[in-house]
């Protein structure tokens, strides 16, 4: 397609009022209402060089879309362009090297299902309509996260389109540094078409245990289920939830596993022992279900708002305000959002800190606060809501995940998000990659102001 500027595209070029426009700008979070000013939905790596060199000689801002599922909506840029990365979905899986090659628009169904087909999978987050490249990028959590890594720990290397719209690869021997930067940092340092992941024999099976309690005598099932947590096996990821119902507030405890049932079963007895459950569910779903189980409550068409921390610890001062989600009592008759949890640990904390931008892998459990509705005039108040439940947790706090972060965090949440020593190495990464800060409608890593409309040195030339 030859646009009027002159590029031509493998994808298409759509414009306000072209058919399609309106669907390809609309994301996971109803919030989020901006119109670009031209959309690149992108079929080729050719056509993300093209849309980046088009986008800067206009000066419009770049948004990336792979999966539309950040919150922020960070990749609708308002009047700029946006970079559709979602023509861009093959998987192509070697079973005998156990690796998948994964395109930057594919969503994680999409992974699982060509993955599953040989046993094999990698870590790959909860809901199967989220985008491969955002979840990656900024990390990755999912349920075989404590036994295989984070997402971003098993990517063996990257294919990127940077600013200057040049092709590099980055892996522990090319481009090392960038390496370490993709492993969590974001989409701060271009834009990446192509994802080689290392899979595992994880089998089909697993196992999703849930026990349901009142609220009001809850804090000693989460104290039990807690220190259960410490010595759980890493196939067993431990969760926790507190929602509102008809009949008052409910927290769920229990657990998901990843592989043969019959080991999981033994976890069982213990959590019985933590009280008088008023329900209990034990499934058995394949793993393929279990990735799926999410996709309705993560579905799209709702207003969201989240807020979240991340928790060294859990004593018993953090598990009342987390059952309380904020309010002065159990019984407040005012929205409250739901809360949850779920546990770090395992292969997560066996990565050195200092082996990628990802941190705080000491992370006993990632909390949110998470509100979804459906009517605008109740936006200030269901995300004050979420505040203030984040807020009530933020004594227990020690850092947060960088997808989980809100658009009105800004710098502050950048700050949570690396420590500071880790965030002057990804600031001094972004100052070589892309001094200009054309990437910069994500969780901004700034680059260093000197460096800031100034000509790069290293733009012009390889990197090794």
């Amino acid at each position: 397609m030859t646009t009027a500027t002159g590029p031509r595209f493998d994808g298409s070029l759509l414009t306000p009022g072209d058919p399609g426009y309106d669907a390809a700008r609309t994301v996971w979070n109803a919030m989020i209402d901006r119109r670009p000013r031209m959309i690149v939905q992108a079929a080729s790596v050719t056509d993300v060089v093209t849309a980046v060199r088009l986008a800067r000689e206009l000066d419009l801002e770049i948004g990336v879309r792979c999966g539309g599922h950040n919150v922020a909506g960070l990749a609708v840029p308002a009047n700029g362009l946006m970079i559709d990365l979602t023509p861009l979905d093959s998987v192509r899986v070697d079973p005998i090297r156990r690796r998948a090659r994964v395109q930057g628009g594919a969503l994680l169904g999409a992974l699982d299902r060509a993955s599953q087909r040989y046993g094999l999978a990698t870590t790959a987050g909860n809901v199967s309509h989220t985008g491969v490249g955002g979840l990656t990028l900024g990390g990755g959590m999912g349920w075989l996260a404590r036994q295989y890594g984070l997402s971003c720990d098993n990517v063996v290397s990257y294919t990127m389109v940077t600013a200057e719209g040049e092709v590099v690869t980055a892996s522990r021997t090319e481009n090392p540094d960038l390496y370490w930067g993709l492993r969590g940092g974001g989409g701060n340092f271009g834009i990446v078409t192509d994802f080689e992941f290392q899979l595992h024999h994880t089998g089909t099976q697993t196992l999703v245990a849930e026990f349901d309690f009142p609220a009001a005598d809850a804090v000693p099932v989460l104290e039990g289920w807690r220190d259960l947590n410490v010595v759980a096996p890493r196939q067993a990821t431990f969760t926790a939830d507190v929602r509102g119902t008809a009949t008052g507030p409910i927290a769920t405890v229990g657990f998901v596993w990843v592989g043969d049932p019959a080991r999981a079963y033994r976890l069982l007895p213990a959590m019985r022992a933590l009280g008088r459950p008023v329900a209990e569910r034990v499934t058995t779903p394949s793993y393929l279900e279990l990735q799926q189980r999410d996709d309705t409550s993560g579905g799209h068409a709702y207003r969201r708002y989240s807020s979240a921390h991340y928790l060294r610890q859990f004593p018993t001062a953090a598990i009342e305000a987390f059952l309380l989600r904020g309010a002065t009592d159990l019984h407040a008759g005012t929205p409250l959002p739901g809360v949850g949890l779920q546990a770090h640990g395992g292969a997560i904390a066996d990565v050195a800190e200092a082996d990628a931008a990802f941190s705080h892998r000491g992370t006993m459990f990632e909390f949110g606060a998470d509100s979804r509705w459906t009517d605008p005039t109740e936006d200030d108040a269901r995300m004050a809501a979420a505040r203030t439940a984040a807020a009530a947790l933020a004594p227990y706090a020690d850092g947060v995940y960088v997808n989980s972060l809100a658009a009105d965090e800004g710098q502050r949440g950048v700050r949570r998000a690396y420590p500071a020593a880790k965030l002057a190495r990804l600031t001094a990464l972004k100052t070589s990659w892309d001094p200009h800060n054309v990437f910069h409608l994500n969780h901004n890593i700034r680059p260093r102001p000197a460096c800031a409309g100034a000509d790069n040195a290293d733009r012009s030339k390889g990197r090794s």
